[in-house]
């Protein structure tokens, strides 16, 4: 290969990678394809859904067979154009194998199982409920193009050590509830309690304070034991959803503070012109923050501007600027 054409190859890819990444989104023909392949998945989860009715499957199973094979294979087009491109990503710029890092990005990952279910149909004899059930996994595509979603698993990753201990402590609530329900209604309902796994189930739905009510204790201890696996069930159901609260509200204010960072740099010159503003509006809807807390934050950081004070030294007429710390 000539060095002309190395130069057009990488000139092409470095094109494709532009189009297909959202990290800008300015130019239209990048816009279009976003909204092209989110109108894709929309489509392909509704239809989905809809092939589960019998009567409409029955219907339109020309329509749903050829939604899926074109559906197919344009994300399998978008996989390899991914695949290709990857290496104009300023992430993997250390990497000595782009693509692999890339094959083994969560991202990369769930793009590959938007389309494998596909092909291992021609392989692997696989119940065609199970295959429209994982082609429902398409939706996590729209990941990329969500930053709630994106926002939620981030927070997911970073506080994975919370879940796990929170995780953790449930299992052995679990056993310990399961053991105790199964010494004291043991012998009362040896149908319903008459191991620890078959109290398992009692102890699970206790524990999540979802209580079906289809095994319950019937003796005066069982009961007993059954309303403190409840209260402490109070406790664990709560301790999730905490972690997870707390989790994205530390995650909204590394996102608020790394908005107010970027418009103090911009405001550096006095200004913010045409180019900053379209850059500061990329990266606020990036962060998936509001256009009411980017207001807040630009007035934040305006107020903070105007309250600084300018001081001339008498002797040697250095003019220097304090911020005015405000109370």
């Amino acid at each position: 290969m000539t060095t002309d054409q190395t130069i057009q190859q990488n000139t092409l890819r470095k094109r494709v990678f532009d189009k297909l990444e959202p990290t800008d989104r300015s130019d239209m023909p990048g816009k279009l394809v976003d909204l092209f392949l989110i109108t894709l998945i929309a489509v392909n989860i509704i239809a989905v859904v809809l092939e589960t009715v019998a009567s409409i499957r029955a219907e339109h199973q020309r329509l749903f067979e050829v939604i899926e094979l074109v559906s197919v294979a344009i994300f399998t087009v978008e996989y390899i154009a991914r695949l290709w491109s990857c290496v104009e990503n300023p992430d993997y710029t250390g990497e000595t194998s782009p693509r692999r890092a890339y094959m083994l990005s969560p991202m990369a990952i769930i793009d590959l199982i938007a389309i494998l279910p596909f092909y291992l149909s021609f392989v692997l004899a696989i119940d065609l409920r199970v295959l429209r059930v994982l082609r429902l996994l398409r939706v996590f595509k729209l990941t990329r193009y969500s930053s709630a979603m994106s926002m939620l698993l981030n927070v997911i990753r970073e506080e994975a050590n919370a879940f796990f201990a929170g995780f953790f402590i449930l299992m052995v609530l679990l056993i310990l509830a399961a053991s105790g329900a199964y010494l004291v209604e043991h012998d009362a309902q040896p149908d319903k309690f008459g191991s620890i796994p078959h109290a398992m189930w009692w102890a699970m739905a206790t524990l999540t304070t979802v209580g079906y009510g289809d095994v319950t204790p019937v003796t005066p201890a069982g009961q007993f034991f059954g309303a403190l696996v409840t209260v402490i069930g109070v406790g664990m159901a709560a301790l999730p959803a905490g972690i997870l609260a707390s989790g994205l509200a530390d995650q909204l204010r590394r996102n608020r503070e790394e908005l107010t960072s970027e418009l103090r740099r911009a405001l550096e010159d006095g200004i913010i012109d045409e180019n900053e503003e379209s850059e500061l509006e990329e990266l606020r809807k990036s962060l998936g923050l509001s256009q009411r807390i980017a207001r807040e934050v630009r007035k934040s950081v305006h107020d903070q501007r105007e309250a600084s004070e300018t001081f001339c030294c008498p002797e040697c007429g250095t003019v220097t600027v304090r911020e005015v710390v405000q109370k």
